[in-house]
């Protein structure tokens, strides 16, 4: 299906306005300074797929997010004090934008998420901006971070050490290159849900929910629940 221009489009027009003018109240904390949309179409699975433009840090960043339909399950209340911690699970679907909580082999949570603006890739190096993917565990839950609630991933661990050091040998990353680290799972600036329903990669290599989500993720888990994150 031809792409559709937002300029030329009145529907796409309106929503980007909408956008914009939240995206302004928060430039402060977001870092994202002229957001534009500027193309949106179908593709032949069905999914929306959206091409933007903005500004991070001082440069300007392309990037194609894919909509794909997201679906949610009912919120069930649950009782913190009888979960066993060790079945437990978080899975990161970066190609849904999702993060599925299981328990018990269950699905009893589903979150929209965003990535950095380049989701279906893995993390190799410090400043790529990629989200590493693999089996990781929460080693730390911080309630008064800057983007609201943060859980600290271990990484790198073991694995992505021995894969980073194989890159290195094989001179697909720069000697001085390093490995990075503060990776994990928070929540955004007040206002800033918009970014995480248009699938806009913000992030330096996180995962990010909306403020309700990461609230509600935070007490369902422990230091030490599993995490596996995949395409």
């Amino acid at each position: 299906m031809p792409g559709c221009n937002y300029k030329y489009c009145p529907i796409f027009a309106a929503l980007l306005f909408i956008f914009l003018f939240s995206a302004k109240k928060v430039t402060a904390q977001s870092e994202l300074q002229d957001v534009k949309v500027l193309q949106e179409y179908t593709d032949k699975k069905g999914n929306t797929v959206r091409k933007i433009q903005y500004t991070k840090d001082g440069k300007r960043v392309n990037e194609t997010v894919y909509l794909t339909a997201f679906i949610n399950i009912p919120r069930l209340p649950i009782n913190t004090d009888t979960l066993i911690k060790d079945s437990l699970l978080v899975v990161v679907n970066k190609g849904k934008y999702a993060v599925q909580l299981y328990y018990r082999k269950k699905l009893i949570r589903a979150y929209k998420a965003v990535f950095g603006p380049k989701p279906m890739e893995d993390k190799c190096v410090e400043g790529d901006r990629c989200t590493p993917e693999g089996w990781y565990k929460i080693c730390g839950k911080n309630s008064n971070n800057k983007y609201h609630k943060f859980l600290l991933l271990n990484y790198p661990d073991s694995a992505a050490q021995r894969k980073f050091t194989l890159l290195k040998d094989h001179h697909k990353i720069g000697a001085a290159a390093r490995i990075g680290g503060g990776i994990g799972i928070h929540g955004i600036w007040k206002g800033g849900d918009d970014l995480i329903e248009s699938r806009i990669g913000w992030t330096d290599g996180c995962v990010a929910l909306k403020n309700e989500d990461i609230d509600d993720l935070f007490k369902l888990v422990f230091v030490g629940t599993r995490v596996y994150i995949h395409k």
